[in-house]
């Protein structure tokens, strides 16, 4: 069994300063690495040709590498170091899985973690998609995985996004919620799992990678519910909140928006918000309001008095709340509560993945 509460509230808090402190630090090497180049030739042009010229250069230089160069500022695969070598198997924890390689639309290969239940349990369970926060790989998120797992009884599919861990490519706004899409596909091409039981949980990232793909009309209807966690209304939202020198930068400026707020009020699928009241990354304030404006049939907001940024999942009766949500939305179904999901379409992307290890 996981230890589900042992953090301590004051040593979280450093931690939290002591990361946001990192992603400050790593932001601004990696634009003045960018910018060095850039730099030079714009001394060049105004030894050349003079200061006005010189000037409007700049500026649009400026905007440019700011709007081309967000990606890089924005996603860290590569931190911890090494997490785009090396990704933990899940052997150690003792139960089937099986390692994908599921291949998307635009040709990127995407790494994948199938945690699957016992024997007819496969075909009855839950299954929950997780798509895991900024950084890291799907590797770093097992114990958690673990926890959803044994306490929900659920199988657990572990998307890795493009650019993460062993998945090919690299991170964009649009190419998160194309692999989502392809999570999506790739269960529903599976004959040994129930379609109807799907379940999104995103945390962070994640949470408006989860967004983006439920608000598709084609899975709208299709899925059970939605698990959001410590997700941000939107990234210029959040960017304010952590850097106050960008809060007259319009949002047009941004390439990577993310704007679930406007995105959630119509999404109709039956919604579970958790909410770390420790989160120093991104304000609570930005769950109630995702909830407040949330067009879930049914929804819920949980919070977590100690819950951190990234541990929340470690609260006490964490996983009570969405096993209770999850049986609230299975009795409102059953009884006519809830609309029926539709299940209109086939997919055939299974044919095309490859399972890499199946145990």
């Amino acid at each position: 069994m996981l230890p589900v509460n042992n953090f301590s509230p004051k040593k979280t808090g450093f931690k939290s300063i002591e990361k946001i402190g990192r992603i400050v630090l790593m932001i601004v090497s990696r634009f003045w690495k960018a910018c060095t180049a850039g730099l030079l030739l714009l001394f060049l042009l105004y030894v050349l040709y003079g200061g006005i010229i010189t000037l409007f250069l700049l500026t649009g230089a400026f905007i440019g590498v700011f709007y081309h160069y967000q990606d890089s500022l924005l996603y860290f695969p590569d931190q911890p170091e090494n997490s785009r070598i090396f990704v933990q198997s899940p052997r150690y924890l003792g139960v089937p899985y099986e390692n994908l390689q599921i291949p998307t639309r635009d040709g990127v290969s995407l790494n994948a973690m199938f945690l699957k239940q016992s024997g007819s349990r496969l075909g009855i369970a839950p299954t929950i998609v997780m798509y895991h926060g900024n950084a890291g790989n799907i590797g770093h998120r097992l114990n958690n995985a673990s926890l959803l797992y044994s306490y929900t009884g659920s199988n657990i599919l572990m998307l890795e996004y493009r650019g993460y861990g062993k998945s090919d490519g690299s991170p964009n706004e649009k190419g998160l919620e194309l692999d989502a899409i392809t999570s999506l596909e790739y269960l529903l091409s599976r004959s040994d799992i129930d379609h109807s039981k799907l379940v999104l949980y995103g945390r962070s990232l994640g949470g408006a990678v989860a967004v983006a793909v439920a608000a598709h009309k084609k899975y709208m209807d299709v899925l059970f519910a939605m698990v959001l966690e410590n997700t941000f209304t939107s990234i210029p939202e959040t960017a304010r909140h952590l850097f106050s020198w960008l809060k007259r930068l319009p949002t047009w400026c941004y390439k990577n928006v993310f704007p679930s707020v406007d995105v959630i009020k119509s999404v109709t699928v039956p919604t579970l918000f958790l909410s770390g009241l420790a989160d120093q990354l991104v304000p609570p304030r930005h769950m109630m309001k995702l909830y407040n404006v949330s067009g879930g049939c049914v929804k819920r907001i949980e919070t977590f008095e100690n819950g951190t940024h990234n541990d929340t999942w470690q609260s006490s009766g964490y996983t009570d709340v969405i096993n209770k949500f999850l049986n609230e939305v299975y009795e409102a179904r059953k009884i006519g509560l809830i609309p029926k999901q539709h299940f209109s379409h086939n997919s055939t992307l299974g044919e095309d993945v490859k399972p890499v290890v199946d145990i």
